[in-house]
C-alpha cells in the first residue's frame, strides 16, 4: 500500500480504535501521524510484523492496515490489559480485534520478550516496531537486550521515538517534563509511567550495532498535530505533587527537580504545549 493509500485510510482506522468514541479528533490525529510512520518505513502488503511495546493498539491498527488481508501482525506488551485509563489496554484491544483489522491481529499483552520462555523462530518476521515505547524501559541496558533479543527475529527494525533536541521554544515544556520525569526515576523513584528512560537519538545510534543492528539515515517527523506535549506535561506536574514519591528522593535531588518545575510551571499552558519533534528509521 503506497503512502497516499494509507493516508486516506486513516479515518477508517481511526474509527476502528475504542478511543474513538470518547475523543475522535485526537484519535485521528495520533492514526494520521502513525501512517506517516508506517509509509515512511514502507512497509509493504503480506508482511510479518512483530511490534514490541503495542499499547493500547494505535500503531497495531495502522500495522494490520498496511500488511493487509494476508500480512499479520503481532503486537506484544508487557502490561496487563488491565493498565490503562480511561481504556484498558485489553479493551482496545478486544474493540479493535472485532474490526475487520482484527484477523491480522495476534494481540499478547504480560509478555516480556527477554523471558527466554518467549521464543519465536529466527527470522520469523519481516520487520519488528518500536515505536515511542522505548522510554518506557527501566534503562538502556534494558533496551539494549530487547533490540539485541528481537534481532533473532525479524529482518528490518522500524524505530520512533522522540527527539530530546526542541526545534523552538514552545517545545520546552514537553521537554522539560520528560527530563524531570526521567531524572525522577534515575534517583531511585521508580514507577510504571510512561517517561522512565529519555535518551537522545545519538545513544540510540551508538546503541544499536552493538544489538546487530545497522540503522540507516533516519529523517525528522512532523509531531505538531499531536497532543503529547500537554499529556506530558499533565503526567509530571501529578507526579511532583505525589508527596510519597517526592519523599523518596534525596533532599539536592529534590531541590533540583524543584526548581526544574518552578521553570515548566512558568512556561507551560493549560492546552497548547508544542510537542517535541520525533525522529524515525529503520536498520537491517
Amino acid at each position: 500500500m503506497n503512502k497516499t493509500d494509507l493516508m486516506a485510510k486513516a479515518p477508517s482506522i481511526a474509527a476502528a480504535m475504542a478511543a474513538a468514541d470518547v475523543s475522535p479528533d485526537i484519535q485521528l490525529a495520533q492514526t494520521h501521524y502513525r501512517a506517516a510512520l508506517v509509509s515512511g518505513w514502507g512497509i509493504p502488503a503480506g508482511a510479518s510484523v512483530l511490534e514490541v511495546g503495542c499499547g493500547q493498539g494505535d500503531m497495531t491498527a495502522v500495522l494490520a492496515e498496511a500488511v493487509g488481508p494476508q500480512g499479520r501482525v503481532v503486537a506484544v506488551d508487557i502490561a496487563d490489559p488491565s493498565y490503562g485509563a480511561p481504556i484498558t489496554l485489553g479493551q482496545s484491544a478486544e474493540h479493535l480485534k472485532a474490526t475487520s483489522l482484527g484477523s491480522r491481529i495476534d494481540f499478547r499483552f504480560s509478555l516480556d520478550i527477554l523471558d527466554e520462555a518467549v521464543a519465536f523462530p529466527c527470522g520469523e518476521f519481516d520487520y519488528a516496531v518500536l515505536a515511542h515505547c522505548s522510554w518506557y524501559f527501566a534503562s538502556l541496558d534494558q533496551l539494549r537486550e530487547n533490540l539485541a533479543r528481537v534481532r533473532r527475529w525479524a529482518r528490518t527494525l522500524c524505530f520512533t521515538e522522540w527527539d530530546l533536541s526542541p526545534r523552538s521554544a514552545d517545545q520546552l515544556p514537553h521537554l522539560l517534563a520528560v527530563l524531570i520525569q526521567g531524572q525522577i526515576e534515575a534517583s531511585g523513584s521508580r514507577s510504571e509511567g510512561n517517561v522512565r528512560t529519555p535518551f537522545s537519538h545519538e545513544s540510540l545510534l551508538r546503541i544499536l550495532p552493538a544489538t546487530g543492528w545497522d540503522p540507516a539515515p533516519g529523517q525528522a517527523v512532523d509531531t505538531t498535530a499531536l497532543q503529547d506535549g500537554d499529556w506530558e506535561v499533565d503526567a509530571c506536574l501529578a507526579l511532583l505533587d505525589d508527596v510519597d514519591r517526592m519523599a523518596k528522593l534525596s533532599q539536592a535531588v529534590r531541590n533540583l527537580v524543584q526548581s526544574q518545575a518552578d521553570v515548566l510551571r512558568s512556561l507551560a499552558k493549560d492546552r497548547g504545549n508544542t510537542p517535541l519533534p520525533a525522529y524515525s528509521l529503520t536498520a537491517c
